[in-house]
């Protein structure tokens, strides 16, 4: 007789058989997504469709609209990218995944590309993909995992495994290849949706697929200049450095010389500062108003501060000033959809007050600054402000680059600048670090320390930060005359001794109990930094704590 068993799925009960497999009970309710599925949860644990269910059980299945899907979806792609161009140009041809660009990843190759190859190689990657090819999982030993990889030159991820105290470590092999990633993988190519490569430079292109944000729509490429930029400019000093993965740190921090990495990072952020105040400098004449904004957590009052202090160097008198104390009064401020207020929309500011007060402020006008009593939700008078000569405004805002503001103030008056942490450090060759979670990370250990949340709370509202970040502030990086990447490249390393512990303390069944456990993991690759060496108005000290403009 065959035993069966009761499960839930999305809040129904079923009766199956005992030892039915995830992939067969998805293809009963594939009907009900719009997008292969490529994962699920079992009691609030994320598992491959490849596992049994042998217990009673509460599954939710997931496709690419979720988070965690998303991320599968990407990384299969990403392998059957390696894989096509593999088969295309040899063994050893390869791809280092980079960073994200315009909402896809830029990847570059070890070989000179064309228009017409990245086409080939796009062409190779959606037959791979119709041809619906097993992505096979493995748990192998994993010292026979490093001589795999030394073997076939892959020595970045050869040296990941040596960092690495487990016993086994799992593989995925897709026709002849085997390769390591950190997310859950589909169990087969013909799971993976729509995606699009796009050529950018000779030996550079980007990977483009639906996202969380922007569904099944993959719009065409739109050029970043100032935060590509930055961004290669960061890998370049990497490679200088000879930090460009989690390698190449772990093999600095165990050899000691960790202090000397973090001392000239730090030297390299205060010379961009430092050239970029020059400049504003130089512009003095017609600059009148710098405006900085930023995704959260990028550092944005630490970087504020510091620009103010090289100013000053400079003979300059900057006047800082906050759009947050120019909110609407609350009975005046906007709903969402959902009825609630929204804080985060550009029309919470009062926009005719800001406008008129910046432009009286050029115009050598003596005005009266508000202060926005936050308890009382509404704008308080008491400071006067008269510009000198050698004064300049500086604002940070969540709306600075919003070009809907200062729209009476000439264009040449105003210096915009985009900040975020532009991570260029991968763990390996194929798996980077993504810029989100560099800041999420950061935020969590900030959020503890000085408001007392824990992660959850952190984890529960980030959904909501990122759609605002989205709404509002990523539109307008191009309208940046400057993009400061506050990126350290040793900062991961630090971070984990601070957050791994907070980490921890998710219970196993909260809904945010997986992407805690994905953090987790995700620092695993990396030897933990002290912060000893870190000087007092390095930008992390915004975050862990001790710095001088914040504590």
């Amino acid at each position: 007789m065959i035993e069966t068993l009761e499960i839930k799925v999305n809040g129904h009960k079923y009766q199956v058989s005992k030892g039915v497999t995830l992939e067969e009970l998805a293809s009963q309710f594939q009907k009900d997504y719009r997008y292969p599925i490529l994962l699920a949860k079992v009691n609030n644990v994320l598992k491959e469709l490849t596992t049994e269910i042998t217990h009673q059980a509460n599954i939710e299945f997931l496709d690419l609209t979720s988070r965690e899907g998303n991320r599968t979806h990407i990384s299969g792609l990403t392998y059957v990218l390696i894989y096509a161009i593999k088969k295309l140009y040899g063994k050893n041809a390869d791809a280092l995944v980079q960073h994200s660009l315009d909402k896809g990843i830029y990847i570059e190759t070890n070989f000179k590309l064309t228009s017409s190859k990245v086409a080939a190689i796009k062409e190779e990657m959606q037959k791979i993909v119709d041809s619906d090819m097993p992505i096979t999982k493995m748990t192998i030993d994993r010292l026979e995992a490093i001589d795999y990889f030394e073997k076939i030159g892959e020595k970045v991820k050869a040296g990941v495994m040596r960092y690495n105290t487990n016993t086994y470590i799992t593989l995925y092999r897709l026709g002849n290849y085997y390769n390591y990633f950190y997310n859950l993988m589909p169990t087969s190519t013909g799971k993976l949706g729509a995606f699009n490569l796009t050529y950018i430079k000779e030996n550079g292109f980007l990977l483009q697929f639906p996202t969380v944000y922007i569904s099944e729509k993959i719009k065409p490429y739109q050029p970043h200049p100032g935060m590509f930029e930055a961004f290669q400019e960061y890998r370049e000093w990497a490679k200088i450095m000879k930090v460009e993965n989690s390698v190449d740190l772990n093999r600095v921090i165990s050899t000691g010389k960790i202090s000397d990495l973090i001392r000239i990072d730090e030297t390299l952020q205060s010379n961009r500062l430092l050239m970029l105040s020059r400049r504003i400098n130089e512009n003095k004449d017609k600059i009148k108003i710098v405006l900085l904004a930023g995704p959260s957590s990028s550092g944005k009052t630490t970087t504020s501060r510091k620009l103010c202090m090289f100013l000053q160097s400079f003979g300059l008198h900057p006047k800082v000033l906050s759009m947050d104390d120019y909110f609407v009064e609350r009975e005046e401020n906007p709903k969402d959809e959902n009825g609630n207020p929204d804080y985060e929309c550009l029309e919470a500011i009062d926009l005719k007050l800001f406008d008129s007060q910046l432009s009286d402020l050029l115009k050598g006008k003596e005005v009266t600054i508000p202060t926005f009593n936050f308890a009382l939700g509404k704008k308080e008078y008491r400071d006067k402000l008269t510009l000198q000569s050698d004064d300049i405004i500086v604002i940070e805002g969540i709306h600075a680059l919003d070009p809907k503001i200062l729209t009476n103030i000439s264009r040449e008056n105003k210096f915009k600048i985009y900040i975020s942490p532009l991570t260029e450090l991968n763990m390996d060759n194929q798996n980077r670090i993504s810029t989100t979670d560099n800041r999420l990370l950061r935020r969590i250990i900030r959020d503890n320390r000085t408001r007392g949340y824990d992660v959850e709370h952190t984890l529960r509202s980030w959904a909501s930060v990122r759609e605002g970040e989205e709404k509002y502030i990523f539109p307008y990086q191009d309208e940046a005359d400057y993009t400061i990447n506050s990126a350290l490249i040793y900062e991961i390393g630090v971070l984990k001794t601070y957050v791994e512990p907070l980490l921890y303390s998710v219970p196993n069944d909260s809904p945010y109990y997986e992407e805690a456990k994905r953090l987790i993991n995700f620092l695993r690759l990396f030897l933990p930094i002290p912060a000893d060496d870190i000087p007092q108005d390095s930008i992390l000290r915004e975050f862990i704590g001790n710095g001088c403009f914040h504590d």
